[in-house]
């Protein structure tokens, strides 16, 4: 079996694009382009991204759309990352860049990109089984993990890259010792926040991934500064001779690329910091990265072995959710959600999975307390560490579950035409159906699309029978009335179907 998958990398530094074939089960890297946009440059220092640096990042996703063309929607995924996490008018920016890709780019949290950047490392490592401790430096963004045999232990991104240091302490492209002092200890401040906990977990070696760790690693080796790797008196030797120069349009170095040149200084600082911090006397280099991870992450979607559910499921045990009621909240959402589009009876249909999420996960908030608990639901999946979940992943989740009871009201900021509402029409009325928690099953209900809103049939003398339901659908009229939508309940006439069967696959 071959197909043929993409990830795109919206880095603070370049724009990265890698396609990779599938071969039984493994991904074969054999094409891919890089664009030094260097994004985190046009960031400010109130956080806005200027018009320049967006346009050049405008201009490579052109190009890769370009590359693209004829692949699958589900056979490309985009990350974006520090830059775009920090920017106030990322929203915007994202507009423009998704309709120049062609593919919906997603902004990654911290802890995400650096799960993605170990999944890309350990599947390059000679032994994965062993415990290694990865170090990323990034355009915006530094991440650490310390994992083993396909696992993270410890995951960890902190706020300084080679762009922003390079700027920040080097600026004019000025080398000097007072600058790499500041560098330094501006990094080892950081460090010091995460240094004891790595320290105590411990690491059989280190690994270096990404721009840096290999213009580093190409440098020393390629002027004799270090046999291989990076090594502590290589970038000693090294920090020297960057001194020496003064400048960086006068370093001269084999190995160096050009496009590395303007913030090389930063990135040499920042790795300085990992080396003392750590204790660290040498760190191996790999060609594992983030695109690399994120291909993996895409390569389990592709089969089936979606992350994202197993985090949901671990969600559950954490926070001690009904597992009988949520799956059977579940199955009724998803059943209303195929009557009201015939696409979503498809298990890998994009809206019935986050249907299905939202509704396994909507009562989360329970454990921190009863009351207005679906605010709690709605913060806990906007804020926590969701493996696999993107940022815009978790905020979609959060208005989904947020929306499920309540005044509708409060959602004034969704669009009128958003998708999200038939998600929370079925949402609400599933909850509804089953807020007596007597494991009814799938009520023999039918929900259809009106010009102002929604229908929904009941079984003749249905609801004379479940005051409860009956009551509850009452209110619901009411909330969709004051958005300025129509939800009508009527009774079939006598003869109709029977009750439907519970679905037995959920998401």
């Amino acid at each position: 079996m071959q197909d043929v998958i993409a990830a795109v990398d919206l880095g603070s530094n370049s724009f990265r694009l890698q396609v990779g074939r599938i071969v039984n089960g493994q991904v074969y890297a054999f094409d891919g382009l890089k664009e030094p946009v260097q994004l985190a440059a046009g960031l400010s220092a109130d956080k806005w991204l200027d018009a320049d640096a967006q346009e050049r990042g405008i201009i490579a996703l052109r190009r890769f759309h370009e590359r693209l063309a004829g692949f699958a929607p589900g056979a490309v995924r985009a990350v974006a990352t520090n830059t775009l996490r920090v920017a106030k008018n990322a929203a915007s920016f994202l507009i423009k860049a998704e309709e120049a890709l062609g593919f919906p780019i997603e902004i990654v949290a911290g802890r995400e990109e650096a799960r993605l950047i170990y999944v890309g490392v350990a599947h390059t490592l000679p032994d994965p089984h062993r415990q290694q401790l990865i170090v990323d430096i990034g355009g915006g963004s530094t991440e650490f993990i310390i994992g083993k045999s396909f696992e993270p232990v410890l995951l960890d991104s902190l706020y300084m890259g080679c762009v922003g240091y390079s700027l920040r302490y080097f600026p004019g492209g000025k080398i000097d010792k007072r600058g790499f002092r500041e560098a330094e200890l501006a990094a080892r401040r950081e460090l010091q926040t995460i240094v004891h906990d790595y320290r105590e977990t411990g690491w059989e070696m280190a690994v270096g991934s990404s721009g840096t760790a290999r213009a580093l690693a190409d440098i020393l080796e390629e002027n004799g500064l270090a046999a291989e790797g990076i090594t502590r008196e290589g970038l000693a030797r090294l920090r020297t001779a960057f001194l020496r120069a003064g400048n960086v349009e006068n370093i001269d170095l084999y190995g160096l690329r050009s496009d590395r040149i303007p913030v090389i200084p930063g990135g040499l600082a920042i790795m300085c910091a990992v080396f003392e911090e750590f204790a660290l006397e040498y760190m191996a280099f790999s060609e594992g990265a983030l695109r690399l991870g994120v291909l993996y992450d895409l390569l389990g979607r592709y089969h089936r072995h979606d992350l994202r559910d197993a985090t949901v499921e671990a969600f559950m045990a954490r926070y001690r959710v009904n597992v009988r009621q949520a799956r059977q909240v579940a199955g009724t959402a998803c059943h209303l959600l195929a009557q009201l589009d015939p696409a979503a009876a498809g298990e890998s249909n994009p809206d019935r999975r986050f249907l299905c999420w939202a509704a396994l996960l909507h009562e989360v908030g329970i454990s921190v307390a009863h009351a207005s608990y679906h605010k709690h639901s709605a913060y806990i999946l906007a804020n926590a560490d969701m493996p696999g979940f993107s940022r815009m992943d978790q905020g979609r989740l959060a208005r989904i579950v947020l929306a499920h009871r309540g005044k509708l009201e409060r959602l004034g900021d969704i669009e009128a035409m958003s998708p999200d509402w038939p998600l929370i029409a079925c949402l609400r009325l599933a909850v509804a159906v089953h807020r007596a928690r007597d494991n009814r099953g799938v009520p023999d209900i039918v929900l259809t699309r009106t010009k102002r809103g929604f229908l929904v049939e009941t079984p003749p003398d249905w609801l004379q029978k479940l005051p409860l339901t009956a009551a509850a659908f009452e209110e619901e009229r009411r909330q969709w009335q004051s958005v300025g939508r129509l939800l009508t309940v009527r009774a079939r006439a006598a003869g109709g179907a029977g009750a439907a069967a519970l679905p037995r696959a959920l998401c």
